[in-house]
């Protein structure tokens, strides 16, 4: 005869194999996701290149890394560009990404409201 403890940790395992539905919030969420997901990931990546191009240009500037000040100046600059147009890239990559998913998470989402 099978515990109660074995029965929960036998359907424990089976919960994890069977084959999931998902909900109509669920595949909200994911869109939503969806929409949000490539803006956050390229301004994480951007503005850490921009970062470290402008560490790069004060390592130059402040003759750490060679004898190149007027160099390391303008690869600064470079660096604060970058950091700077990222937050504006990133407000546009958001708005095209929501225009691109809105129809559907306001289908989605009104389907939800009225049922």
């Amino acid at each position: 005869m099978i515990s109660e403890k074995e029965k929960k940790e036998i359907e424990k395992m089976r919960s994890a194999y069977a084959e999931k539905e998902t909900t109509p919030l669920e595949e909200l969420k994911r869109k939503d996701r969806a929409a949000r997901r490539p803006a956050a990931v390229f301004a994480y990546i951007f503005g850490i290149a921009g970062a470290l191009v402008l560490g790069v240009g004060m390592c130059l500037a402040m003759r750490v890394i060679g004898d190149l000040f007027i160099l390391g100046i303008a690869v600064g600059i470079v660096g604060i560009a970058m950091v700077v147009a990222n937050y504006f890239i990133y407000k546009a990559m958001r708005k095209a990404g929501r225009k691109k998913h809105a129809q559907e998470i306001l289908d989605l989402s009104n389907k939800l409201l009225n049922e």
